[in-house]
């Protein structure tokens, strides 16, 4: 067995676009209201340093590493944020792998090993996904940008 790395996706948290959308008016609505306020208002020196403190904290989310996917050694590897625990889904153990959708839903929140209603989730951004049925019937849901790229590299070390 070699220890060569087949696919590596990073999702970062901060690069979703709905919710960065959200960030931005919302800095953009406190700037507007700061602008209209009197001078002699002290609310809109607050709403000034609100207004760049959720920029500050956008650009900080951007570089920030939700989870990593990696598919080697016959193996999906999915590694989180911090304190997370690394999660190895064994492909020997996989009996049915589909592209598919994340979720019917038009915002979902990022989630790292989420286990409900027998399916285990990992999702940060984007509307595709992986759908890995294993042996005892429990369902993997990976959510990926790079879904047909993540699809091909299963496929391949399945063989």
């Amino acid at each position: 067995m070699s220890d060569k790395t087949v696919f590596t996706e990073k999702q970062y948290l901060g690069r979703e676009f709905i919710p960065l959308t959200i960030r931005l008016a919302l800095a953009m609505f406190c700037f507007a209201v700061d602008f209209f306020t009197d001078e002699r208002e002290r609310s809109g020196d607050l709403l000034m340093v609100v207004g760049f403190a959720i920029i500050i904290i956008s650009i900080i989310m951007g570089f920030l590493l939700h989870f990593r996917t990696r598919v080697q050694n016959k193996s999906i590897l999915l590694d989180g944020l911090w304190t997370t625990r690394l999660v190895k889904i064994d492909l020997n153990s996989i009996v049915k792998v589909e592209k598919g959708k994340y979720s019917r839903y038009l915002f979902n929140n990022p989630v790292y090993n989420l286990h409900t209603k027998g399916t285990i989730r990992f999702f940060t951004a984007g509307k595709d996904a992986i759908h890995l049925t294993d042996r005892d019937g429990l369902i993997y849901i990976i959510g990926s940008q790079h879904v047909n790229e993540l699809y091909r590299a299963i496929m391949e070390e399945m063989k």
